[in-house]
């Protein structure tokens, strides 16, 4: 039986079992170690990919740890955001205030980098001490002449969510600059794709062989010229939701671009993906031409994942990831390879999404929001999951159980997305599953001894000693 906090019992649930209402998007439960980041963390996984901006975090050194080599978003030009700026906040500053460090930080950093913009990012000890950071960039913006962007994401103040709206109310701002450039009449934008092992090229290079124009990506090898047309498109595509609707429904409520939500990762979804883009805009050629491109991508994968599921067969996976329209996808993708998942469960997932995630789901699948470690790898233990897939923080439960795993996160470094991606992704997870060095495990082989000993008849172990599973 796996403990559960009492707060947070209502976050877990068992198809075929449990009744109630899965309850989500709550602070996390206080002490239970939540696997969730946060609200700094938020914001800069959506703006830092834009490669031509300045990026300065605004508190103390440790915040500035969470830098480009965290996250593999590649870029096709300038290269920027992979430079992490701090003002680097001590003791003098915590007390006396920090505007001033902030202003000779940001009069230093422009007339050397000349970013096109620059992003100030808010940290806790900014929300403490009360440091005026919007008075600051404006001043700034005035006398360097680009735009000075302060981003509130006070990690105190909320999730992980809470830095997503931060960042897309700051790249709102850059949007309508542009009324000159020329925009195709089927363009598009691509919202919440961060070209994480260049997985931007790979989903650009499909609409390019649709013939849809996407003016801007946000924020994937993004550029701020690009945030400047981007009201310009005549549909906004969502790939990430938790981190882009609400600058989708922003855009449309001032732009009245309409968007839809989809999902790059595993066949079903890229296929729909493409599919609905041509559905919106109603051209026989692009209808064609999108028939053809799935036609050729998917007839040149098939015969790849029908090897890799013969070996898969019947293995059983937990995921565990941000956005719970990734969980969707792996739930799809791992059933191609004749995978099932057994646990599944997001940081950022809605009340829809957790009803969808049931419905897609087998019996006894266990379902979790803004889980914790300990829940997490007792459940992957009692259901028998023999690879995670998830992010960074994942991987060393997985490893500590003695299974196998896959980085479905945004440290990743090998793309995962599109076509190209599915063919990646089943080859990643039969390496890590079918690796012999699991048997080696300590946590492995004390599982099996315990489960060979009660197959035993209980007289015959009367006078045996209990195996222990080491921390």
């Amino acid at each position: 039986m796996v403990e559960v906090l009492n707060a947070r019992k209502q976050q877990v649930w068992e198809k075929g079992k449990d009744q109630y209402t899965l309850v989500c998007e709550k602070p996390s439960t206080a002490g239970s170690v939540s696997q969730r980041a946060c609200v700094f963390c938020g914001s800069r996984v959506v703006l830092y990919p834009i490669a031509d901006a300045l990026h300065l975090i605004h508190g103390p050194i440790g915040c500035a740890a969470y830098t480009w080599e965290l996250r593999g978003s590649l870029s096709s030009g300038p290269e920027l955001h992979r430079l992490s700026f701090s003002t680097d906040l001590r003791e003098q500053e915590v007390i006396y205030g920090g505007e001033k460090k902030l202003y000779t930080a940001l009069s230093e950093l422009i007339p050397v980098y000349k970013p096109k913009a620059a992003f100030v990012y808010g940290t806790c000890i900014i929300g403490l001490i009360g440091d005026d950071v919007a008075a600051v960039c404006r001043r700034v913006q005035k006398e360097q002449g680009i735009p000075v962007l302060p981003v509130h994401s006070e990690g105190f103040k909320g999730t992980k969510k809470d830095g997503y709206k931060a960042a897309c109310e700051a790249a709102f701002t850059l949007m309508g600059k542009d009324q000159l450039s020329p925009v195709s009449p089927f363009s598009i934008n691509i919202l919440g794709e961060f070209n994480l092992a260049g997985e931007t090229w790979i989903i650009k290079d499909y609409y390019h062989r649709m013939g849809i124009e996407v003016t801007a990506c946000l924020t994937g090898d993004g550029r701020v010229a690009e945030l400047g047309k981007a009201h310009r498109a005549r549909l906004n595509v969502v790939q990430c939701a938790g981190s882009m609707t609400y600058l989708a429904k922003m855009m449309q409520e001032t732009y009245g671009i309409p968007f839809i939500r989809v999902s790059y990762f595993g066949i079903e979804d890229m296929t729909k993906a493409l599919y609905d883009v041509a559905e919106f805009f109603q051209d026989q050629r692009i209808t064609h031409q999108t028939q053809e491109l799935v036609r050729e991508e998917v007839s040149r994968l098939l015969p790849r994942l029908g090897e890799y599921r013969k070996a898969l067969e019947g293995k059983k996976a937990a995921v565990y990831v941000g956005g719970s329209f990734k969980a969707f996808s792996m739930v799809k993708a791992l059933r191609h390879i004749g995978m099932e998942t057994v646990v599944v469960g997001s940081q950022t997932g809605s009340p829809e999404d957790y009803e969808y995630l049931k419905e897609i789901t087998h019996e006894g699948t266990i379902i979790l929001d803004d889980t914790n470690p300990l829940e997490l790898s007792g459940f992957i233990l009692e259901k028998g999951a023999d690879i995670l897939i998830g992010g960074v923080k994942e991987r060393p439960i997985a490893y500590k159980m003695g299974i196998g795993f896959c980085d479905h996160n945004h440290e990743r470094k090998e793309a995962l997305a599109g076509y190209a991606g599915m063919g990646n992704f089943a080859q990643e997870v039969y390496t890590s599953v079918s690796s012999p060095v699991w048997k080696y495990s300590p946590a492995r082989q004390a599982a099996a001894a315990k489960a060979a000993q009660a197959a035993v008849p209980e007289r015959a172990v009367t006078d045996r000693v209990e195996p222990g599973v080491p921390a």
